[in-house]
């Protein structure tokens, strides 16, 4: 019996993932290549690698790859908080000025340019809670969408998520906070949704209650214990034969380079260690990390969360069980948002009839270079699609790939 015939999947439907994403994907050059892991019960049930990790040299994808994981940081900086909130630090509805003091006096936009805004004041002081749930009232610059996000362009803050761009960054987490101060809410804390640098905020929380820097948190609190040996926020020069190219679609549908693993800025540890989206990782270390999550927070003898810790994260946090489109005010490509739903730092399946299958309460994520993961606890079922390619959401790779997987169970 097959390893995958052992976690109850066929072996020979799920090598329809591979035949797939070559013939659809690899053949016509839409991305250079992918690794996809599926795990069931514990047990690695296929992990494959196809195609290239760069074209350049023309160096097959390895199943070590170290890929560019960008907004699957989320989830893990959710998690170092929570690992603070279990001893007693904080609560999900302390204001966020206790932490940070220069953000008592928010305030919401209403017109102008910066530094020219007309605001009001907000309805109720942001809580934890919202930076958690995406719920603060904050953006990304990279929104391109109102006269808030443009100020944060004009800062550099949460500008464009490649690593090899040339934008101006915040030279510490304690710099970008303050910078936010002094621009204007999209709206109401807890009024709506909108994806933003919230998870940012969140690691410089970490580093505020845990006397730690964030990246040090994180190495010695998530890394280390849970044995993800290759994930971090730079990668080391042992390392780089391993690092993949990054691409981009260009206007003629090619692929193009933005990002070069032999001069990437990922080469050298940043001054700003992004919550929301500054990782690097690999399959079996992102493995590691969902693992522990299926396991109720321990992995190997080593307890990271609580059960119920997790079964808190992983619950519809909206207000009155709403989903992301009765709540979300701009376009975003994680997820979509029918049926969908957000818990403390993952996207929540409510109903998987809109959704297009898998199971309720399955939770997720993805980043901008279209990597993805689920979570299903009903099927204890972990799916980790890694590539490099922007923009996400160009490909529908999630639902494929749960049409392909599900169909693969035989018990």
């Amino acid at each position: 019996m097959s390893t995958a015939e052992r976690t109850g999947l066929d072996p020979d439907r799920l090598a329809r993932i591979d035949e797939h994403l070559e013939r659809r994907y690899i053949q016509p050059r839409k991305i250079a290549g992918a690794l996809t892991l599926v795990a069931r019960r514990g047990e690695l049930a296929y992990l494959s690698p196809v195609g290239l990790m760069d074209l350049e040299r023309q160096k097959p994808m390895r199943d070590d790859t170290i890929f560019r994981i960008y907004s699957m940081t989320k989830p893990i900086t959710s998690v170092a908080m929570m690992m603070l909130w279990e001893e007693g630090h904080w609560q999900l509805t302390d204001p966020v000025h206790r932490f940070i003091p220069q953000w008592r006096e928010l305030r919401v936009y209403q017109a102008g340019t910066h530094p020219n805004h007309l605001t009001t004041p907000v309805e109720r002081p942001m809580s934890v809670r919202d930076l958690m749930t995406h719920q603060s009232g904050l953006t990304y610059g990279f929104m391109n969408r109102t006269n808030v996000d443009a100020a944060y362009r004009q800062k550099g803050i949460g500008g464009a998520v490649i690593g090899g761009d040339d934008a101006p960054r915040p030279g510490s987490l304690a710099e970008f906070v303050e910078l936010l101060a002094d621009i204007p809410l999209e709206f109401s804390p807890g009024t709506a949704w909108n994806y933003s640098v919230s998870t940012d905020v969140l690691g410089h929380l970490v580093e505020v209650i845990s006397g730690q820097r964030f990246d040090q948190f994180l190495r010695e609190r998530i890394f280390e214990p849970l044995g993800m040996v290759d994930t971090g926020f730079s990668v080391p020069p042992d390392k780089v034969e391993r690092f993949a190219a990054n691409y981009q679609r260009g206007a003629d549908k090619r692929l193009m380079l933005i990002d070069d693993p032999v001069n990437s800025s990922y080469l050298q540890e940043p001054a700003y260690p992004s919550g929301g989206g500054g990782l690097v990782s690999t399959a079996r270390d992102y493995w590691r990390f969902c693992q522990m999550l299926l396991n109720g927070g321990e992995l190997d003898g080593h307890r990271v969360l609580g059960r119920k810790t997790i079964d808190l994260m992983t619950v519809n946090h909206l207000p009155d069980g709403k989903d992301l489109t009765q709540l979300s005010v701009a376009a975003y490509s994680e997820t979509a948002s029918e049926g969908v739903g957000f818990g403390l730092g993952f996207a929540v399946t409510l109903d998987p009839t809109l959704t297009g299958g898998g199971s309720k309460g399955e939770y997720y994520w993805g980043g901008a270079a279209s990597t993805i993961f689920w979570i299903d606890p009903v099927e204890d079922l972990t799916v980790i699609f890694l590539t490099q390619f922007m923009p996400s959401g160009t490909f529908n790779f999630r639902g494929q790939l749960k049409q392909l997987i599900y169909s693969a169970f035989i018990d």
